[in-house]
């Protein structure tokens, strides 16, 4: 166990960004793709900040776009790590987009990253133990916990389900496939 501990708030990260014209998609929306390369750019910045290291993405955990962002919003992103393991961090993101004219905010995207700390060599280096200070940051750590059981379920259950029963080919009826099996 690592013997140094860092607040949740000394993770805090933000970035802001205008969103233009050469970032949209064809029906005029910011595109989906720009908006995760800004998501993995923070998430690295957060998970090196709280670290001290270089880090390196896992896996992206969950990425809900939740409202379209426009041409001309300005976009801000805040990061914070909501979870430590022995070498990795879950980093949960919050991205807003604002009406520059008229000041309106709405919330587009929350995101959670899994981050790992390497060393020079490439391999996984310890990570700080996490100081919950706060009764949100205690809510956000149970929920990457929860988080992290699920994952684990669902790989045990990838191994040990077997695809190939006619108890698994029947259940299969009642979705829109055409199943043709040689």
């Amino acid at each position: 166990m690592n013997p140094i501990f860092k607040t949740v708030s000394s993770s805090d990260i933000s970035i802001s960004q205008l969103m233009l014209p050469s970032h949209s998609n064809f029906s005029g929306k910011i595109h989906g793709g720009y908006i995760l390369s800004l998501l993995d750019q923070i998430a690295f910045a957060c998970a090196s900040k709280f670290s001290g290291n270089y880090c390196v993405t896992a896996s992206v955990d969950t990425v809900n776009f939740l409202n379209p962002i426009e041409v001309g919003e300005l976009v801000t992103m805040k990061a914070s790590v909501n979870y430590v393991g022995k070498s990795s961090m879950i980093i949960g993101i919050r991205v807003e987009a604002e009406n520059i004219q008229t000041g309106q905010i709405k919330h587009c995207n929350s995101s959670y990253f899994t981050m790992v700390a390497k060393d020079k060599d490439g391999v996984n280096i310890p990570v700080p133990g996490l100081i919950l200070s706060q009764k949100k940051d205690v809510r956000r750590f149970i929920n990457c916990i929860k988080q992290i059981a699920l994952k684990k379920e669902q790989n045990i259950h990838e191994e040990e389900f077997d695809y190939s029963s006619e108890e698994s080919i029947e259940s299969l009826k009642n979705y829109n496939i055409k199943l043709e099996l040689k």
